[in-house]
C-alpha cells in the first residue's frame, strides 16, 4: 500500500511558502504522492449538482479562489526530489489536446519522471461553457478521444491523429515524457463509463470514498472491481496491471458527527484496520486529505500519518 495527500490550493495555505513546505514535508516522510485538484475558474452561479456531497452543493465555489493545477505541480516538482505530483483529477475537455500533452511531458521532464495523470470528465456545466470547451453533453467522449491523441503525442516519433475533435499531422513533439510508454494515467469516477475507461484506457482507477455522497465501502468496491476487470478482459488487457487509487478524508473528533462510526476515523488501530480491508480488496494507493485549517495543524497531521500509520503498516 502506498499513501498520498491532498494539496491545499486555495485558502490561508495556498501560498508559495505554506505549499512548498508541505510538499517537502511529504518528500521527506516517504509520501508516495501528492494530488491537487482542478478549477481554472469558478462561475458566480452554479446550477450543476456537485457529485461528493449529498445535496449536490459545491462547497468551495464561493471564494472562487484557485491555483491552476498543472502550474501548481510544476512548481512543486522543483522543491521536491521524489514524491510524485498528480493532477487529481485534470478536467481532460478544459484545455486543447495538443497543449495538455505538451504541458503534462513539460511536468515529466522537469520532474524526472514524477507524474501520474488523474483524469476526469468534469462535473461543471457552468465552467464548461465559460471556458469554451466542446460540449459539456460530450465530455466523455472528447475525453476518451483526447486520452487517445495523447498518448500518440507521447509515444509516436510522427505523431498522427483524425479524431472528431482533435487532428493533427505533420508535427514534431519534443521532448517526450520521461516515463515510458507515457506517465501513468489513474481515471477518477464512480459511474460505469469511468470504470470502463480506466480498463481500457487507464493504467489505474481513482475512485473517492469514505465521504456521505460515496461511501464505496469493501463490499461496493469489490463489485465495481469485478465489472473493472470484465471491461479489461474484454479490451484485451491484463486485469492485474489496473491499479486502484482511492482518495478519501481522514477524520478526527472535530469533524466526526454523531451516528455511526466511519471508515477512516477513529483509533489508529481503527484506521489501520480500514487500510488493510482495502488494501486485500485490492487498493494499491490511498490518498488522504490530512488538510489543517493552518500550517502548523498541516504539518502535524503529515507527520502524525507518517509516522503512526504508514510506520505501522507492513
Amino acid at each position: 500500500m502506498q499513501f498520498g495527500f491532498y494539496l491545499p490550493n486555495h485558502g490561508p495555505n495556498a501560498q508559495p511558502g505554506p505549499l512548498a513546505r508541505i510538499a517537502q514535508a511529504g518528500d521527506r516522510l516517504g509520501y508516495y504522492c501528492m494530488v491537487a485538484g482542478d478549477h481554472i475558474l469558478v462561475p458566480s452561479r452554479i446550477d450543476s449538482p456537485y457529485p461528493y456531497t449529498v445535496g449536490g452543493q459545491f462547497p468551495t465555489g464561493e471564494s472562487g479562489e484557485y491555483f491552476e493545477q498543472l502550474t501548481l505541480l510544476t512548481y512543486l516538482a522543483g522543491v521536491t526530489e521524489r514524491i510524485r505530483m498528480v493532477p487529481s483529477v485534470m478536467i481532460v475537455p478544459y484545455r486543447p489536446a495538443i497543449l495538455a500533452a505538451k504541458i503534462l511531458a513539460t511536468l515529466d521532464v522537469l520532474s524526472q519522471g514524477r507524474l501520474i495523470l488523474g483524469v476526469g470528465v468534469g462535473w461543471m456545466e457552468e465552467e464548461f461553457e465559460a471556458l469554451g470547451t466542446p460540449p459539456f453533453a460530450e465530455r466523455g467522449a472528447v475525453t476518451d478521444e483526447y486520452l487517445r491523441a495523447y498518448k500518440e503525442l507521447w509515444t509516436s516519433p510522427n505523431p498522427e491523429f483524425a479524431g472528431q475533435y482533435v487532428q493533427f499531422s505533420d508535427i514534431q513533439f519534443l521532448p517526450k515524457p520521461v516515463q515510458k510508454p507515457h506517465p501513468p494515467i489513474w481515471v477518477g469516477g464512480q459511474s460505469r463509463p469511468a470504470i470502463r475507461r480506466a480498463a481500457t484506457l487507464g493504467d489505474g482507477w481513482h475512485p473517492v470514498g469514505a465521504i456521505p455522497a460515496a461511501t464505496l465501502e469493501p463490499e461496493e468496491l469489490a463489485g465495481n472491481l469485478v465489472e473493472l476487470h470484465r471491461y479489461a478482459e474484454q479490451a484485451g488487457r491484463d486485469p492485474a496491471s489496473i491499479q486502484v487509487s482511492m482518495k478519501a478524508p481522514l477524520y478526527d473528533a472535530a469533524t466526526m458527527e454523531s451516528g455511526p462510526r466511519r471508515r477512516f476515523s477513529g483509533s489508529n488501530d481503527a484506521i489501520l484496520e480500514d487500510v488493510q480491508t482495502y488494501s486485500d480488496i485490492g487498493v494499491s494507493h490511498i490518498i488522504f486529505d490530512i488538510r489543517g485549517r493552518d500550517l502548523s495543524q498541516a504539518m502535524e497531521r503529515l507527520d502524525w500519518f507518517a509516522s503512526d500509520i504508514m510506520g505501522s503498516v507492513g
